[in-house]
């Protein structure tokens, strides 16, 4: 293996990582992607990242670190993307367990670097929101990153920042993320994206999806996740810039903070200090409301009727595209709908689907 890559916040960024791998070096090798099993609740209803008792069929490539294999699955009530994921890219996704904290992380790390002495070790954050401070009011997920940031600045070894797609997390002002990028390392093409195309049409991230969109040439305004937070689709969106890991731990005031945390209780408890929240209790709490919410059955009719609804008044609010997430959402479905809901869409307005994007205005326009 001569390249590792760790995806920052887990989930798309891993599959970011498949797309950075081939982009930037190639499909002769496989690369090993360091990854959380951290999915959104529609896909695993319970809350925060998910560690190696949660899985069955794991195998252990270091001490300290397992990989993820095709055979591999979460013991229910669990989910997880990462088996579909190796079963359908040629890469190796090892495991990242944050319930030791960071000093469990660089542990991790610092054996994947030992064992194989890759040539290169990227850590890739798509949108940017790892450069973060940790007041800013539309940071929404800032725990993940800021865990593999501290780590990745106490392994021995040359470690290069990378941030794909700068805004199209919807976390960080794209203004504020374009003051803080290095040199361009590539823009993405639609060539580029081919290698991931297949798992697109499955994956629930979003920031990698508006990643892979701008890539093929969408431009607009996307909106997103269950707040319906804006993402602008620019000609900067398929951009992936190196950043200074140095000035990015100055910045991140929360990575700095956990540096010497032993268990996933302790990070949280910094999160709640610096950030005035953990994403996890925000998961905790959502869940406990899933839990309640009766089952919902998809009448084809009235869902149409809905979505006309919803796209005028997102087109109001300047809305070209949107996700499938949000879509499932925002017309108060569970997430286990959100495929067969995708499905009907795609089937009944086929012109509307800017894969992997819904438009929201007509194609015309």
């Amino acid at each position: 293996m001569k390249r590792l890559i760790v995806a920052a916040g887990g989930g798309g960024d891993a599959v970011a990582a498949a797309m950075l791998h081939a982009a930037l070096y190639g499909d002769e090798d496989q690369a090993v992607i360091f990854t959380y099993a951290w999915d959104r609740l529609l896909i695993d209803p319970v809350p925060g990242p998910r560690g190696p008792n949660n899985f069955t069929g794991l195998q252990h490539l270091t001490p300290a670190v397992r990989t993820v294999p095709a055979e591999a699955r979460p013991i229910a009530p669990a989910g997880s993307t990462l088996p579909r994921l190796a079963a359908e890219l040629p890469h190796t996704f090892a495991l990242i367990d944050p319930h030791h904290g960071v000093e469990g992380i660089t542990r991790q790390l610092e054996e994947l670097a030992t064992h194989f002495s890759p040539e290169t070790i990227d850590l890739l954050d798509v949108g940017g929101d790892i450069l973060a401070r940790g007041d800013e009011p539309t940071l929404k997920s800032p725990l993940a990153d800021a865990v593999t940031l501290a780590a990745c600045c106490q392994v021995n070894a040359p470690i290069r920042l990378l941030v794909a797609g700068p805004g199209l997390d919807g976390e960080l002002p794209s203004d504020e993320v374009r003051g803080m990028l290095g040199p361009l390392v590539h823009t993405f093409t639609a060539k580029d994206v081919e290698p991931i195309s297949s798992v697109l049409e499955w994956h629930p991230s979003e920031a990698t999806g508006m990643l892979a969109a701008t890539a093929r040439g969408t431009r607009g305004t996307c909106e997103m996740r269950d707040a319906g937070l804006p993402a602008h689709l620019t000609d900067e969106g398929p951009t992936v810039h190196e950043v200074d890991l140095d000035e990015a731990l100055s910045r991140n005031e929360l990575a700095r903070a956990i540096t010497t945390t032993a268990t996933l209780d302790e990070v949280e408890a910094h999160s709640r200090e610096i950030c005035g929240y953990s994403e996890i209790d925000y998961e905790r709490n959502k869940a406990a409301w899933l839990k309640d919410q009766p089952p919902a059955q998809l009448d084809p009719e009235a869902v149409l009727t809905q979505l006309d609804q919803f796209e005028a008044e997102a087109r109001s609010r300047g809305v070209t595209h949107t996700t499938f997430r949000r879509i499932t959402e925002a017309l108060n479905f569970n997430g286990s709908l959100r495929e067969d809901l995708r499905q009907l869409l795609i089937s009944s307005r086929p012109e509307k689907y800017d894969a992997p994007l819904w438009r929201i205005t007509d194609p015309a326009e």
